[in-house]
């Protein structure tokens, strides 16, 4: 009852509010429904057993416990969550590691024909860490997802130390994404009653000190007491705090943040330009639901599509359309014991990467990551 009557006094309040990808947006019509995906039907798989759109192609990046090809360095096991930075001409693809007492964060470096020319490790010595976000100063904020992880601020490049950022909260990270209109960064917690939280760093671009928030049922945000969560968790300590149901993936851009949850499998859209919170897809609310398992997410730089990968379902990534239509876009075979996630755009938004966390193997010393190439859309 409370899903289905929250839905649908947001989808009244939405007629008239843009998509925030474009001004010529039209109007939403959330929760999106099921549809043809606008680049076409997925053919029979490919050589690495990717299912994928006519005029696409893929290629394997890196295997878990192998060496990066043109490199010396061990590609880690378990690959979660990624995002990509420029980086001169090319750029640099950084993954989580979700492994229990190491964990850590790696970087791939690309040059501008996409030939890798690098690999190396940004963390080390963390616990699970799942996924997490890019910050506008070009740093990666990696997410420890146990009760009491942290948050991690890395450089991709590889030169700065990984620093620890304890005034960001300490409980079960998931991901993060930053607002540099309201200087912000939220916050998404991976518990079946977690909170939705955001960071309001002192100094906007240094994240040792500030102040963290969580949403509440009516869409104010309270601080939170004490952020260290000793003894009392972050998630227990406000009254009428708005409750998620297993938060994975954030994203953010023109004013609102994308999140997923897993256990109601939902995306969520929140908007901090006119401080509503709404339901992007529900595959309760969708006829043959092409998406379940929500997990990691991402949008392309030019329509603005949303990309969601599955942990679990068909393993797939579908998109979800500004016009609000979602179907699969890729569909990886012959791994139903992994999940998918790291799903990122390269800076021309023309190859995308992610990993299948487990591979072939159902073990987390047989994950893959990929690499995605074709005619990604430029426009309406």
């Amino acid at each position: 009852m409370e899903r289905r009557s929250f839905l649908r006094a947001a989808v009244v309040g939405a007629g008239s509010a843009a998509f925030g990808f474009s001004v010529t947006r039209e109007a939403l019509a959330y929760p999106a429904k099921t549809g043809p995906s606008p680049y076409g039907s997925l053919l029979p798989a490919d050589a690495n057993g990717i299912m994928l759109p006519s005029g696409f192609t893929s290629r394997v990046i890196a295997r878990s416990t192998q060496t990066v090809a043109g490199t010396g360095y061990v590609w880690h096991s378990a690959p979660d969550g990624g995002a990509c930075f420029a980086d001169g001409t090319g750029w640099i693809y950084v993954s989580n590691s979700e492994i229990s007492g190491s964990g850590g964060a790696s970087a791939i470096r690309f040059d501008a024909n996409a030939t890798i020319t690098g690999a190396y490790r940004i963390l080390s010595g963390t616990n699970r860490n799942c996924a997490g976000g890019a910050t506008p100063w070009n740093t990666w904020i990696s997410c420890e997802e146990v009760d009491t992880g942290y948050c991690w601020e890395t450089d991709p490049t590889g030169v700065k130390p990984a620093v620890r950022r304890a005034a960001m909260g300490r409980f079960n990270h998931e991901a993060a994404a930053c607002d540099p209109v309201r200087k912000v960064v939220y916050l998404t917690e991976d518990k079946t009653d977690g909170g939705f939280y955001r960071f309001v760093p002192t100094v906007w671009g240094d994240l040792s000190a500030g102040t963290l928030q969580v949403l509440k049922n009516d869409l104010t945000w309270a601080t939170v007491p004490d952020p260290d969560g000793s003894p009392t968790t972050t998630r227990k300590q406000v009254s009428g705090m708005k409750v998620f149901n297993g938060g994975e993936g954030a994203y953010y851009r023109n004013d609102k943040c994308y999140f997923t949850t897993k256990g109601d499998n939902k995306v969520w859209v929140y908007d901090a330009a006119a401080n509503t919170l709404q339901t992007v897809y529900d595959d309760d609310l969708t006829s043959n639901p092409p998406l379940t398992g929500v997990d990691n997410i991402t949008a392309d730089a030019h329509v603005g599509d949303l990309f969601v990968a599955e942990d679990g379902g068909n393993m797939e990534i579908c998109v979800i359309t500004p016009t609000d239509v979602v179907a699969p876009f890729l569909r990886v075979t012959g791994q139903s014991a992994s999940e998918l996630c790291g799903v990122a755009f390269n800076p021309a938004g023309n190859r995308l990467y992610f990993s299948s966390q487990r591979g072939t193997t159902g073990s987390s010393s047989g994950g893959i990551t990929y690499e995605v190439t074709g005619p990604f859309r430029t426009g309406l």
